[in-house]
């Protein structure tokens, strides 16, 4: 029959071998691909693992894929997700793509956009 390993046996056994593996407290990862486009992981969840002297990272999450930019950060990188679309169109009674060229504008900042559409309809 063979012995189940407890999660603290694994951890154990992992650091007698020299593995060290630590969770990360990450918000989003963007990784800028070769070909000029980006992508934006959302509620990632990443862990490091050091093993010899090299670091090996893991991400998981929710992959957005951007359109083709020049650089990752700038402020015409920024896609607005479909969630905050809908909400900005919903708040501000506009169209999604209304909605979507406000949080562009806002620089994702979903208050502003809520009132740079409000306060221009009034």
């Amino acid at each position: 029959m063979m012995r189940k390993f407890r999660p603290k046996d694994l951890e154990k056994m992992l650091r007698s071998m020299g593995v060290k593996v630590q969770t990360l407290d990450v918000e989003e990862v963007l990784m800028k691909l070769r070909d000029g486009t980006a992508l934006r992981i959302s509620d990632p969840q990443v862990s490091v693992t050091k093993v010899g002297g090299e670091e090996i990272y893991q991400v998981m999450g929710k992959v957005e894929k951007l359109s083709e930019i020049g650089e990752v950060g700038e402020e015409e990188s920024y896609e607005p997700s479909e969630e905050d679309i809908s909400l900005v169109a919903s708040q501000a009674g506009v169209d999604r793509e209304t909605a979507r060229k406000a949080l562009i504008e806002a620089g994702g900042d979903l208050a502003e956009a809520i009132l740079r559409l409000t306060e221009g309809a009034a």
